[in-house]
């Protein structure tokens, strides 16, 4: 046989083989077929073998590991001078440096995407979250190829590389069991991906994807942060012992800190009375426990409370009870949160790698979240606006558990972003885009400090790339690449003195945006109706951009923002203003827009088949007329039980179809109080059709054989059936979180369920 056919065979043998193991999903590594050099004989004895060099890492090169928080402010963690203990942080952070000018996008799509390929997140399609995606280029949600990932990078330098944790690099239309998968992570470079796809998920019952294929997980007790721990310690047990001289790049993203805020009681009762003075005493002391860290310079002044929270002193002592229990909660799931990735990092010590890893600690990906509204949310009946305050008593003993989805009130958010002013999502403000980030490398870090150069989250990869003396390729995959944007900040690592290399960088988010260069910063704030009216209501009216007006500060001199100069130096705002349109030009931030505006609403099915077989959660998006849902079933005997489809969960409302005892029931609930249709015969063997009709949005019906057995009345249908688009529609199975406790789930259903058709 042709020696180059031969190889030819080989290297497509390895390829499938590598492919098979990933889930069919990852690409194979840039390997093109290069002319035989060895010598062929007759005979093997006359024949001198040769093959293909493969890609190998540089000597000596250490391992990587990145770890990326959500929804963390600048002062939430012990290690940034919070008041919640992250001893693990901490430890790397006596023991590494801590940087205090580094700042991010301000949301979590676009600081991932940005991170990810070094390069600014609207000019790899990112402005905004991927699911909010609009038909331009600043904003499709789709990272090009031509912008390569950390993985792909690495990967080509012969690192092994693993995803943990939240994605969310996605369109929600590619979330589906059609796919395509070229842009999830293990077609992005990562040989193992272990996590969720989306924005967020339970913490107690993951939405978990390894590869491309859903995680079962019909039998776990433990939270997420443990499986991500317990992951990320089998993935690197397992390339170690394989190769211990290979060096692996592991991303580890926890759903923590972002909503919802779940964590056993053992952690959050470990607050229990510790932030009853509230959150205006929590920011006083932070702020002196952080100018005595040193992690902010001496002249900053601590702001006035955001417009609109009141003083802790001014509450009722059910608010203060309530609002208290919220934190305390949060508190807890971040310093479970470090102690898992501690976990981690005693494994790596505990083998010998830690010396040996450089560590990248961001501890947010941006500031503290505001979509807890200013009261806190449990996530149950209905909206976050309008849980009143008796509500939230009664949900009380709930708040951290399954039955929950909460997250904290807003003046926890302003004292977790201590000392800044705003949230997550105002691009104009640092307390939306300043967050801590942690080096550790024994390799070069010997005396333990601070830097205070001006940083941003593009800048991560290429100063990684440099430590590990990796090469950027110019070509991945049979794509050019397009040119990093971010500077190395790697220099700083032994030289505290180093000037400042990144000068400029943009922000924007649905309209709101700022510039910075060399120590000045214009910004604008761009009103959205978070809170109370959207797009949706009749009464909003979004300002006009030509309309917002503009602010000028002295980052150097003022640090947190708190003294507008704008009328002082008009000239130095229209520099600035006339460089942030030239930067939005040059980054495809253009065209602005308000917060989800000209988003493409969903596919409306006008009707949906879910087939016998499907193993996954189906979405299908319906309108707001009538809806029914038919079950084509088949009954095997009088022992015959299970569910026959669910949607939603115990913590935000669903329904769910099942068989128990006998008996056929359909269960809705909005995840306070449950709704029960019955049918008072058993079904005999052999097929049904089982009909549910919505009629408006306040009447539900439920039908056997084409004669009704049930009814009942409620309030407001998408409590029930909001879940069918974004959870979707399990069959055969209660699937991921629980509906109800009156079956033990999955409770999977012992007969034949042929198909669920929805129609409009």
């Amino acid at each position: 046989m042709n020696k180059r056919i031969a190889y030819t065979i080989k290297i497509v043998f390895s390829a499938v083989f590598i492919t098979g193991v990933s889930s069919l999903s990852s690409w194979a590594q840039y390997s093109p077929l290069v002319p035989y050099k060895g010598k062929t004989g007759k005979t093997l004895d006359s024949t001198v073998q040769w093959w293909p060099e493969r890609s190998k890492a540089p000597k000596d090169a250490p391992n990587v590991l990145w770890i990326m928080l959500d929804d963390v402010g600048f002062g939430a963690s012990s290690a940034f001078g919070g008041l919640i203990e992250t001893p693990t942080f901490d430890s790397l952070a006596n023991n590494g440096l801590r940087y205090t000018n580094f700042h991010t996008t301000g949301i979590c799509s676009p600081t991932r995407a940005a991170l990810l390929t070094g390069r600014n997140s609207h000019s790899v399609g990112m402005g905004h979250h991927a699911e909010l995606a609009i038909g331009t280029p600043g904003y499709s949600g789709d990272i090009p190829l031509e912008a390569g990932t950390i993985a792909e990078i690495f990967r080509e330098n012969g690192y092994n590389t693993f995803a943990l944790g939240k994605w969310h690099g996605n369109r929600t239309i590619d979330l589906t069991a059609a796919g395509p998968f070229n842009r999830y992570p293990t077609g992005r470079g990562f040989d193992h991906f272990y996590g969720f796809l989306g924005g967020s998920t339970d913490q107690w019952y993951p939405d978990l994807v390894e590869g491309i294929s859903p995680v079962n997980l019909d039998d776990n007790k433990k939270h997420l942060n443990e499986l991500l721990a317990d992951k990320t310690i089998s993935y690197i047990a397992n390339q170690k012992s394989a190769d211990p001289e290979k060096p692996f790049f592991a991303y580890i993203a926890p759903g923590a800190t972002h909503s919802p805020h779940q964590v056993a009681k053992e952690w959050s009762d470990k607050y229990k009375g510790k932030f009853d003075g509230g959150w205006d005493k929590y920011r006083e002391a932070v702020f002196k426990r952080q100018q005595a860290l040193g992690v902010i310079p001496k002249h900053v002044k601590l702001p006035p409370r955001q417009e609109g929270i009141k003083a802790w002193d001014s509450l009722s002592a059910d608010e203060q009870k309530v609002f208290a229990r919220f934190f305390e909660v949060y508190a807890g799931f971040l310093s479970y949160t470090d102690h898992e990735i501690g976990r981690v990092v005693n494994y790596l010590k505990q083998i010998g790698q830690l010396n040996n890893t450089l560590i990248f600690i961001i501890i947010g990906d941006n500031g503290g979240s505001k979509e807890g509204t200013y009261t806190g949310t449990t996530g149950s009946a209905g909206s976050a606006q309008g849980q009143d305050i008796a509500f939230l008593l009664s949900q009380y003993e709930k708040i951290g558990t399954e039955y929950t989805h909460p997250n904290y009130p807003l003046g926890w958010s302003q004292a977790a972003n201590t000392p800044f002013r705003y949230w997550k999502s105002d691009a104009n403000s640092e307390g939306a885009t300043h967050n801590p980030l942690i080096v550790f490398y024994p390799e070069k870090i010997n005396k333990a400090g601070i830097r205070t150069q001006y940083t941003h989250v593009i800048d991560v990869l290429p100063s990684t790339v440099e430590l590990t003396k990796v090469k950027v390729p110019g070509v991945i995959n049979g794509y050019k690449q397009l040119p990093l944007h971010g500077i190395s900040f790697a220099s700083t690592i032994t030289n505290a003195g180093e000037p400042t290399k990144h000068h400029v960088q943009y922000y924007e988010l649905h309209g709101g945006r700022a510039i910075y260069k060399d120590g000045w910063k214009a910004a604008v704030y761009h009103p959205r109706g978070f809170f109370g009216s959207s797009e949706t209501d009749p009464h909003f009216s979004p300002r006009p951009f030509d309309k917002d007006r503009w602010e000028l500060y002295n980052i150097n001199e003022d640090w947190n923002e708190t003294i507008d100069l704008a009328a002082k130096h008009p000239q130095k705002l229209e520099e600035l203003k006339a460089l942030f349109d030239s930067e939005a030009v040059k980054y495809n931030v253009y065209p602005l827009r308000d917060y989800k505006a000209g988003v493409p609403p969903p596919k409306i099915w006008q009707k949906a088949v879910i087939y016998q077989g499907t193993t996954v959660e189906t979405r299908v998006y319906i309108g707001k007329g009538d809806v029914s849902i038919t079950a084509h079933i088949e009954i095997a005997d009088d022992k015959t039980e299970g569910v026959i489809f669910s949607n939603g969960g115990l913590s935000a409302g669903g329904s769910s179809l099942f068989i128990k005892d006998g008996k056929l029931y359909y269960l809705l609930t909005d995840a306070v109080k449950e709704i029960i249709l019955s049918a008072d015969k058993p079904l005999t063997k052999g097929a049904h059709t089982i009909s549910i009709k919505f009629t408006g949005e306040t009447s539900v019906t439920l039908a056997v054989d084409n004669e009704q057995v049930a009814s009942a009345q409620f309030t407001k249908r998408n409590k029930y059936i909001n879940s069918f688009g974004s959870d979707g529609i399990s069959v055969g199975k209660d699937l991921g979180i629980p509906v109800t406790k009156v079956y033990e789930k999955p409770f999977s259903f012992t007969g034949i369920v042929r198909t669920i058709v929805v129609e409009q």
